[in-house]
């Protein structure tokens, strides 16, 4: 019995509590602020004019029709008479820059003397790096990897110790570069 009547005391106290803090701002009850002045309205500021354009099409997909003209054709196929004008149709859009995203993956290494290797590149993180491993490299540079990372358009190696192994540029499928202690010249592929 004595159970309920603390319960009971306790959601009376709370009722009271939560009722003592309510405002007509909030739709509480106007006993408690009626001094209080009404907030000013916010005045809404204009902006510049909207623009809009057409997104570019997603990598790997056909460009959509232009108004007025038929559908893209299928590679190799010649355009019906009274058809799209091939030349008519505006530039594909450039292909997307190299990313750290695109980089990851395997790569068979060639070094200056011929020999090859592979280099593991990951999306793990290792500190503000990223996870690389070697294996059958018989550049004792190359052989140490074990980080890398991409800035500014280049991927950047690095060995055991922090420093760095080799600097390369390229594409996600061919990057070319070279050893940072030798300056012999390195290649990477898919």
């Amino acid at each position: 019995m004595k159970r309920r009547a603390y319960a009971l005391t306790a959601i009376l106290c709370a009722a009271l509590a939560l009722g003592a803090c309510s405002s007509t701002r909030l739709g509480g009850s106007p006993m408690r602020s009626a001094a209080a002045p009404a907030p000013a309205p916010i005045e809404a500021v204009p902006s510049g004019p909207v623009e809009s354009a057409p997104l570019a099409p997603i990598e790997g997909q056909a460009l959509p029709p232009i108004a007025g003209s038929t559908a893209p054709l299928a590679p190799g196929l010649a355009p019906p008479s009274g058809g799209t004008d091939v030349a008519a149709l505006p530039p594909a859009p450039a292909p997307a820059p190299a990313s750290r995203t695109a980089m990851v993956g395997n790569w068979t290494v060639r070094d200056a003397a011929g020999s090859s290797c592979r280099i593991q590149l990951s999306s793990s993180p290792a500190l503000d790096l990223y996870r690389a491993s070697a294996s059958g490299c018989s550049n004792q540079d190359l052989s140490k990897v074990n980080a890398w990372d991409y800035r500014d358009g280049e991927v950047y190696l690095y060995q055991t110790g922090g420093s760095v192994a080799a600097r390369l540029r390229g594409s996600p499928s061919a990057l070319s570069g070279v050893i940072a202690k030798s300056g012999a010249p390195l290649s990477l592929s898919r």
